[in-house]
């Protein structure tokens, strides 16, 4: 946020250095050069922040490998139902289990068998009883 505020500041700087010189010297094309600059640059930052954030905003899903982990580690238990795995961040990601149970163990006892994922920040896990 400091690198965007201080490059606001800098392209007005230019913008407003560009009038003046375009007033004084006559290079009235001053202006809409640094015009051009400002959006060069805008653009860049801009396309820099698609590529950081459509796969949050999209929903991005993460390997198939690691989700058939999760399955897996499960599997002994029951069966998984339902398995949704997305992006919420950079690294991490959101989880919702469903689990139909055969085996006698608290939804807590299922959390620390799921710990060991450490890409899922936040779990959700529905179990039911079978």
């Amino acid at each position: 946020a400091y690198l965007h505020v201080l490059a606001d500041a800098l392209t007005s700087v230019l913008a407003i250095a560009a009038l003046i010189l375009g007033k004084l010297y006559g290079w009235n094309w001053l202006d809409a050069a640094m015009g051009i600059v400002g959006a060069v640059v805008i653009s860049k930052w801009t396309m820099n922040l698609i590529k950081q954030t459509s796969p949050i905003l999209l929903d991005e899903n993460i390997e198939q490998e690691y989700r058939s982990a999760i399955k897996e580690e499960l599997t002994p238990y029951g069966t998984v139902t339902d398995l949704h795995v997305w992006k919420v961040s950079g690294h991490h990601y959101s989880a919702a289990i469903t689990l139909h149970a055969s085996a006698g163990l608290t939804v807590e006892e299922y959390k620390q068998k799921l710990s060991k994922f450490d890409k899922i920040s936040h779990l959700t896990l529905e179990v039911h009883s079978s």
